[in-house]
């Protein structure tokens, strides 16, 4: 068992300890060794003691936990294929007992109580499931108990998945009110080029703000700058910061992870955004399953940053299928995403109804539900990345 670290608080603004509630967001790579394909007990007893640390500084802990194919497929004695669903599926079903047996078995040696969730796309992205599954996480929190949390990988098929667990802790992070998103990975957070194949490559200490030259930093998507890509670590940080949420990404191989965050490792840490968003927003904002996208004109897109609704006049283009209600992303002129929202319409109307006024609505479509394509109180903007 490891030896509890004195707790040291860091000199730099950037302290776990001083968190409210965090999502811990923890790789395959740490969890499942390279070379036997059996847990790292070792590790996850120096996690059960920052886990403790960070309990008893009155910080609540939420685990999003990848490594449940990897162990079942050592169980079965085939290969890691990420990429056939059908391997997934019956390797996730064995790897999940007995990832959640090891979690049970090392941190109830700390005296921690754990509780398994699984996930589906249907528990987040509907409205009603996602206000249950938070009431859920916020009775076992309130017991003290630590919630492991994993995709469903048993029933979820391509189209209906998260896709990655570095997305789903930012979904976690919003749905649980969370204001630090731990990510972490086999890198020690972000470079600008992938240092395993650019010796010029240097690292990124603090990103105030992801733009598309920070985005570009992480490579396209067969990069392997690290386990899980990078691109996906930061589309993570850029949901959980526009809901008030910061986050860092850090190597977590070596023992006590967090500790090791706390007292200076080098990470990189992506701030938030001030957010006074109600949590119907914050679920706007951070939705993953966006069904649809509004190409704006310019006079729209001012017309959103001074507060106002969006109106069909401003809608240059409408893609993709999606139903009433459904949320969509709002895109510049250019093709920048600048939110989301709510849209009034199917998007068989809102494409007869794009460019018009909305005193023809009624006139278009025999019927008009309402003045705007998405209504202020339905719309998040995403500040970063509003042209400027």
């Amino acid at each position: 068992m490891s030896t509890v670290p004195v707790i040291k608080f860091a000199s730099s603004p950037h302290r776990i300890y001083g968190s409210r509630r965090v999502v811990i967001k923890i790789g395959s790579a740490l969890l499942v060794d390279k070379k036997s394909g059996l847990v790292r007990t070792g590790w996850m007893e120096s996690l059960a003691v920052d886990l403790n640390c960070l309990r008893h500084a009155g910080v609540e802990v939420l685990i999003v936990s990848s490594g449940a194919i990897a162990l079942g497929c050592r169980r079965l004695g085939i290969n890691h294929i990420r990429s056939k669903i059908k391997a997934r599926q019956p390797t996730a079903a064995i790897g999940q007992i007995i990832l959640a047996h090891a979690y049970q078995e090392v941190m109830f040696r700390h005296d921690i109580t754990t509780a398994q969730i699984l996930l589906s796309t249907d528990n987040t992205e509907q409205r009603k499931l996602h206000l249950y599954l938070r009431s859920t996480i916020n009775d076992l929190l309130a017991l003290g108990v630590v919630p492991v949390i994993n995709e469903n990988d048993t029933v979820s098929t391509t189209g209906f998945r998260f896709g990655d667990n570095d997305r789903l802790g930012a979904r976690l992070a919003q749905l649980a009110n969370a204001d630090t998103l731990i990510i972490l990975s086999d890198i020690d957070g972000l470079y600008t080029a992938d240092p395993r194949s650019n010796s010029t490559a240097h690292h990124i200490p603090e990103v105030k703000c992801i733009t598309s030259e920070i985005e570009a930093m992480a490579g396209d998507a067969g990069s392997n700058y690290t386990s899980g890509g990078m691109i996906t670590k930061l589309a993570a940080a850029k949901i959980a910061a526009t809901i008030g949420c910061r986050t860092v990404i850090s190597n977590g191989l070596e023992p006590n992870p967090i500790y090791r965050i706390d007292n200076g490792a080098r990470c990189t840490w992506f701030h938030e955004f001030a957010s006074s968003l109600t949590t119907r927003k914050r679920w706007i904002a951070s939705s993953l399953d966006p069904r649809g996208q509004l190409i704006l004109d310019a006079g729209a897109l001012d017309a959103l940053i001074a507060g106002k609704s969006l109106l069909p006049a401003g809608v240059i283009e409408v893609v993709g299928t999606f139903e009433r209600g459904d949320v969509v992303t709002l895109h510049a002129p250019d093709g920048a995403l600048c939110g989301r929202g709510l849209i009034s319409y199917a998007s068989h109307d809102a494409r007869q109804i794009a460019g018009l006024k909305s005193c023809e609505i009624e006139t278009i479509l025999g019927y008009c539900s309402s003045d705007e394509i998405v209504h202020r109180n339905d719309l998040v903007l995403i500040a970063c990345s509003i042209p400027k």
